[in-house]
């Protein structure tokens, strides 16, 4: 049989490539710092690559070194994962779930959705974590959080995603601007209007983007608001138009914003927003459970306009 790393010297890499010092990373494990590193040179001679480059005063992860830890991390969470599957049962999704949610959703959907996740699990403790979607590709990957809700990964072969609805994406612009006094418009008469977006790591940004470069419009990155109110409040004041997604539109768009919402014509403006997780986790049934209360509420309490996709329950 090949060799396989004990779960032990993955620790101990994973705390080597956090702490990037042997002795601090010795204390994390609560091993002698001797110890940990016979294991890690153990590892290298069985493994037959160098992980560690080691320099006077500091120690850096090689290139495999720094491939090598992102792995174990992904299989030591893996681990803790059949560990919470076989203690805490199916009955309450494992008794807690780390979910991470981006924030152009999370917020205007967690309301809805968090009671009745409380009244069929009354055990489960819910962590949240609100974070960008690139980043919480990356939590979820390395197992610092278990499953996300947000738009479909980048990477698809890492993950499973299962969608809970579709959301329409309108442009808006302010109430004196020249287009509205439309209910929607076609590229061209987007041309040479200034898009305003969410900084990097956001799927709008790259929405803002494409729409750019279809319709001849400028995009304003020197512009870039840190959230979807700071958006709106840069539209209604005359700064530029931007995106919003449909959820968040219907739960904080008064009657009296000065802000006109128009859709786009030939231009595909929706996405799919879902939970995603690891493909190598054990709580996948968990996840799928998650989905389908959500898909759910989101047909049984959300506005009409929000397209849900329904799984049984």
């Amino acid at each position: 049989m090949a060799f396989r790393p004990t779960h032990r010297q993955l620790e101990y890499l994973v705390a080597l490539d956090t702490c990037r010092h042997f002795g601090r990373a010795a204390e994390l494990c609560h091993v002698t710092q001797p110890t940990l590193s016979v294991q890690i040179a153990l590892l290298e001679k069985q493994l037959g690559v160098s992980l560690v480059e080691r320099t006077p005063g500091a120690i850096v992860l090689s290139a495999i070194g720094l491939e090598v830890a992102a792995a174990a991390k992904s299989v030591l969470a893996t681990l803790d994962d059949i560990v919470t599957l076989a203690s805490a049962g199916r009955d309450n999704l494992g008794s807690l779930i780390r979910l991470g949610v981006v924030p152009t959703f999370g917020p205007y959907f967690l309301p809805s959705f968090l009671p009745s996740l409380h009244g069929r699990y009354p055990a489960l403790r819910l962590h949240v974590r609100e974070d960008r979607p690139a980043l919480l590709e990356e939590q979820v990957r390395s197992g610092a959080i278990d499953c996300a809700l947000g738009q479909r990964p980048q990477d698809e072969a890492a993950f499973a995603f299962e969608g809970i609805c579709v959301e329409q994406i309108f442009l808006g612009v302010a109430r004196n601007h020249r287009l509205a006094d439309r209910t929607s418009v076609r590229l061209k008469d987007l041309k040479g209007e200034q898009l305003l977006t969410l900084g990097r790591g956001h799927r709008l940004l790259e929405n803002v983007r494409e729409l750019a470069a279809l319709s001849g419009a400028i995009m304003l990155e020197d512009y870039e608001g840190t959230s979807l109110d700071a958006l709106r409040q840069m539209v209604s004041i005359e700064m530029g138009l931007s995106l919003f997604p449909e959820l968040y539109v219907r739960s904080e768009f008064a009657r009296g914003a000065n802000i006109a919402l128009l859709s786009i014509e030939d231009w595909p403006a929706r996405r799919e927003i879902g939970f995603f997780w690891r493909r190598t986790s054990a709580r996948a049934a968990h996840f799928r459970q998650l989905t389908a209360l959500a898909s759910a509420v989101v047909g049984a309490h959300l506005p009409v306009g929000v397209e849900a996709t329904r799984k049984p329950v």
